[in-house]
């Protein structure tokens, strides 16, 4: 499994976070929408607005990627990477607790559950290490990410685009 998906502590920067916003305790990935509260497209500045300013700056990336976390050095938050000035992948780092989406799906639930709430239009994606399940709009990819059996993060990417990270 890639380093970002399971949390190995990778060298980043840490900035200072503001009072206002800082990452949700129990975020949500809204299919084909929303992850943690952050948009597909959304600039860099607007990004700040809704998660802070708390984050790590990934050296060695593909992509600028900024982690979220709760402490420093954390590995349980959400990444976000950046292409041409807007978000253009978000990711859960580790498995942070209370994360869910729309169908009341949890981080942690068994397999079966995710398939049986995710319907039969998610289709199984082999990653290094673990496996994605992928629901596709038009314009979005969302990635329900299951290690031995079990739902450990989320993902939002354009359509088409590889969840594995």
């Amino acid at each position: 499994m890639r380093r970002t998906l399971v949390g190995t502590a990778l060298t980043v920067l840490v900035l200072a976070a503001p009072a206002s916003a800082a990452l949700p305790r129990a975020g949500v990935l809204a299919p084909g929408r929303s992850l943690g509260g952050v948009r597909l497209g959304e600039k860099p500045a607007a990004v700040r607005a809704a998660l802070g300013s708390f984050y790590g700056v990934c050296r060695g990336c593909e992509r600028p990627t900024w982690y979220f976390t709760y402490r420093a050095f954390d590995d349980q938050g959400l990444a976000v990477e950046f292409t041409h000035g807007g978000v253009s992948a978000l990711y859960t780092l580790w498995r942070p607790p209370r994360w869910h989406d729309t169908y009341g799906l949890v981080l942690g639930a068994a397999e079966g559950a995710v398939r049986l709430r995710g319907g039969p239009h998610l289709r199984s994606l082999s990653c290094a290490g673990y496996t994605a399940l992928v629901a596709d709009t038009h314009t979005t990819r969302s990635a329900y990410y299951l290690v031995a059996g079990r739902l450990w993060g989320f993902g939002l990417f354009p359509a088409g685009a590889s969840p594995c990270r």
